[in-house]
């Protein structure tokens, strides 16, 4: 049986660029596109990064049955909402998959797929550190929305809080102030669990 290994960590912590460096080095592991109705941003393509469909869509596949968990954001610019789809992209018989996530995310991937299913990757980096990469990020977008920096910035001290941590029982973090060592870490905790 295959397994979901899930890279969790509040926003700007490294998991896109750990995402990428995991995948390079565990080429077996599939992923599955996660959807959004968050607008693309610039560099991003639909179907690769997220599948960007409308908040009609959302309501469609929620309707069927079909959205596996959600996780909605009250931003600046409206809700946004982020979700995993039962569309086939999955299948634990056959293969082992890595994923993007929030504590969220990890505890209803858990429930539907099962508790030995999913394997944590918890990744953590000293919030101004974060706050830093994330302005930084913001900096090069056409319009910047520094505002819905602040507010993922606050939200994740919410969404990650030690109790929340605790009550998943997620108990190896992995931090990614050197990102080598970090990746090293990972790729032994992934290669002892395959």
């Amino acid at each position: 049986m295959g397994k979901i290994f899930c890279l969790l960590g509040k926003s700007a912590s490294g998991k896109d660029t750990l995402f990428k460096l995991i995948k390079e080095a565990f080429p077996q592991l599939r992923t599955a596109t996660m959807y959004t109705t968050r607008p693309i941003r610039e560099n991003e393509r639909d179907g690769v990064e997220y599948y960007f469909v409308s908040g009609e869509r959302y309501r469609e596949l929620e309707a069927a049955g079909r959205v596996i968990e959600c996780r909605t954001y009250q931003t600046i610019a409206g809700p946004w909402h982020y979700f995993t789809v039962d569309d086939g992209q999955i299948d634990l018989t056959k293969h082992s998959y890595l994923m993007l996530g929030t504590l969220v995310s990890f505890e209803k991937m858990r429930e539907y797929y099962g508790q030995t299913a999913l394997y944590p990757l918890y990744i953590e980096l000293d919030d101004g550190l974060r706050l830093e990469r994330s302005i930084a990020r913001e900096r090069i977008q056409s319009k910047p929305n520094y505002r819905e920096i602040c507010r993922r910035f606050l939200a994740d001290d919410v969404d990650f809080s030690e109790e929340n941590v605790r009550r998943l029982g997620i108990t190896k973090r992995y931090e990614n102030i050197e990102l080598d060592r970090c990746l090293e870490e990972i790729r032994q905790a992934i290669e002892a669990a395959l």
